[in-house]
């Protein structure tokens, strides 16, 4: 079986800061880590190749420091590697980077993409939908396990908000998943060496059949005209005591304050 997994590279969520000019996230000097949601993806991907046997592709589309995060993905098991890197990538919205993330995984061939559910930069959860929607597939999102897979499709629960349900799946197809679907394992010694020697495939627009006005900015109708931090709530305090000295704290402060008025 072959197994395709996106991955992304973002700014640690604990270094996340704004370019005051740009609005968007500084990534330059700030400490980049696989998007914790595409090591789920990544986790079920090697699941699988070690019950169904096959291979695991590791794609990322980014700048070149991208390639760190897929030598990771290979200490912790992947086959091989993709980088999607070229300059007319950069800034692309997520129609554009599920467009370009089509063209190359087309090129790789594949029975089975996974993804994770969003990437933690951005929130918006419309990548791996879209790139099912590009290449044509059946997808389903939000998969927090497997039941059953065989060599035709595999049984899935779709995580909803008042429960799951269960979908099959023909393949080939997209699936996105949640946290809940397993437990990410940590990198082999062996793993680790081998990330070192192996050779990361970097393609631009060329390799996968596109010119650099179909990719990137030119394909991205999205436009970002300003992003930034949240007022402030104002000021917080704890009341504390059993519940009755609480209740008693919180109406005195409400009667006070002209919030709450008690007619005697």
């Amino acid at each position: 079986m072959r197994i395709v997994v996106c991955i992304k590279q973002v700014p640690d969520a604990k270094n996340v800061k704004l370019d005051e000019k740009t609005y968007t996230l500084k990534r330059e000097g700030v400490e980049s880590i696989i998007n914790p949601f595409d090591m789920y993806a990544l986790e079920e991907g090697l699941r699988i190749k070690e019950k169904m046997g096959g291979t695991v592709t590791v794609v990322s589309m980014g700048p070149p420091q991208t390639e760190s995060s897929l030598r990771e993905a290979v200490s912790y098991g992947a086959d091989e590697t993709v980088l999607l890197s070229h300059r007319a990538f950069a800034g692309a919205d997520t129609l554009a980077t599920s467009k370009t993330l089509a063209h190359g995984i087309r090129k790789i061939g594949f029975d089975l993409i996974i993804c994770g559910k969003q990437a933690i930069d951005g929130d918006t959860a419309q990548v791996g939908p879209e790139l099912a929607a590009h290449l044509d597939l059946p997808h389903v999102s939000f998969v927090r396990k497997i039941r059953e897979i065989t060599e035709q499709s595999l049984t899935v629960e779709r995580l909803m908000d008042d429960g799951y349900d269960v979908v099959r799946l023909p393949f080939p197809a997209l699936m996105t998943v949640v946290k809940e679907i397993n437990l990410p394992r940590m990198p082999s010694l062996k793993g680790k060496m081998r990330a070192k020697k192996i050779e990361v495939s970097a393609w631009g627009p060329a390799e996968i059949g596109l010119d650099d006005t179909q990719a990137g900015l030119t394909g991205s109708p999205t436009k970002v005209v300003k992003v930034f931090a949240p007022q402030p709530r104002g000021k917080r305090e704890l009341v504390e005591g059993d519940p009755a000295v609480q209740a008693a704290s919180l109406l005195d402060r409400l009667t006070d304050d002209g919030i709450l008025k008690i007619s005697k």
